[in-house]
């Protein structure tokens, strides 16, 4: 980051070297998790949340100022509420998500589900919705359709539990080419599909090398994810493994320990050379820089925000989990999809939600003028196939 703001938490020299060390990340391999998570994560703190992520949340969302602060507390609620809630569902459960307009977290379950387990779910305080089809069933559709080969009008699917469905997006236009149509054919073999339409296929976001705030590796320019001990999670995509890594003055700041792309978007660099890490993420402004307190997941419906050296500070909704994404380099699965604008550069960068750590940044379609849509790459799983530990405040 330029040292022209270095200003927040009185951490002046600390936050020169920490905040590039707190944004980015490689990809890894995908492999067996560890038999218990390497994150810190705590439950959501309940401290107020700031002016600045107040005024984004108005900007980004349209959204009065009481509003705003209602949302975040209402899905501060539904992230504590869905294990709780997934838990009594049992294998009735057909998927949650956040529902704005309720305010609350809403919980599927299948039509032969028991009364009591009904009134199970309803107890801990979620909105019910009968459905069809379990997310176990979803999801297994959804592992069959990975293992056909996509073609390049097919951008992405996801299991949506909203919808109860596994939504299958189409580049607008190529909807009635040969390729997508047998595609599309496939898929609905799989299981239950809804076929959506897009504007244009997603490209990962690493940019050519130029001014900005970045992390360089090669001639490509990313962004830092999060700190780690040790180092930073980033973008697969941004480098491979043993290449060096420079900072925004050129200096040598560490080497990619693993990387992983395509099948995932994900990878790890040690920091060393005079460089360390602390738990925060850029405000570029628009906010105080954030603390990063753990890496509690959000719930589909929730708002998130994103930090990168290109666009810096935007926000947006979380769409969707566990989508594959198509592109051109090939598909990359486990992916979440939000509606926050991103653009080159921008790969690599945080997702947080508050002040939990969610994931980072992977590709998208869109820019930041007229919009679009971005996946990141869930930090819990980056953080379990490599063994490493959030560094949080």
């Amino acid at each position: 980051m330029r040292r022209s703001r270095i200003r927040h938490l009185g951490l002046a020299g600390l936050l020169v070297l920490g905040s590039l060390a707190a944004v980015g990340t490689l990809p890894a391999a995908a492999a067996d998790s560890p038999a218990t998570s390497a994150t810190s994560a705590t439950s959501a703190t309940k401290e107020p949340a700031s002016a600045g992520l107040l005024d984004a949340m108005q900007r980004d969302f349209d959204l009065t100022r009481a509003e705003a602060e209602d949302r975040l507390a209402a899905e501060r609620r539904a992230t504590d509420l869905a294990p709780t809630a997934r838990r009594a569902a049992g294998d009735a459960f057909g998927g949650s998500w956040f529902d704005a307009g309720l305010g609350r977290l809403t919980v599927a379950v299948t039509s032969d589900a028991t009364p009591a387990t009904v009134r199970a779910v309803g107890a801990t305080g979620a909105h019910v919705r009968t459905v069809e089809h379990s997310a176990r069933q979803l999801d297994a559709a959804k592992a069959r359709i990975d293992r056909l080969d996509a073609p390049a009008g097919v951008s992405s699917w996801h299991v949506d539990p909203a919808a109860n469905s596994v939504v299958v997006d189409v580049v607008e236009g190529e909807r009635r080419d040969n390729d997508v149509r047998r595609f599309v054919g496939m898929a609905r073999e799989a299981g239950p599909v809804t076929v959506r339409t897009v504007p244009s296929a997603p490209q990962t976001l690493a940019a050519g090398t130029v001014g900005g705030d970045p992390y360089y590796t090669g001639n490509v320019r990313c962004s830092i994810g999060f700190s780690v001990h040790g180092g930073f999670v980033t973008a697969g995509h941004c480098g491979g493994a043993g290449g060096a890594v420079r900072g925004w003055d050129g200096s040598h700041i560490g080497t990619f320990q693993g990387s992983s792309f395509p099948g995932n978007d994900y990878a790890w660099v040690s920091v060393g050379s005079g460089w360390w890490t602390v738990p925060v993420v850029l405000g570029w402004g628009a906010i105080p820089d954030r603390l990063v307190r753990g890496s509690n997941e959000a719930p589909v419906g929730a708002s998130i925000c994103r930090s990168g050296s290109t666009t810096h500070w935007h926000c947006g909704t979380v769409l969707a989990k566990n989508e594959t994404v198509n592109y051109s380099q090939g598909a990359v699965h486990q992916m979440t999809k939000t509606s926050a604008c991103a653009e080159g550069g921008d790969s690599g960068g945080s997702f947080i939600s508050g002040d939990q750590a969610q994931g980072v940044t992977s590709g998208g379609w869109g820019n930041c003028s007229s919009g679009g849509e971005t996946w990141f790459q869930p930090v819990n799983e980056i953080l379990n196939r490599y063994g490493l530990t959030l560094h949080t405040a």
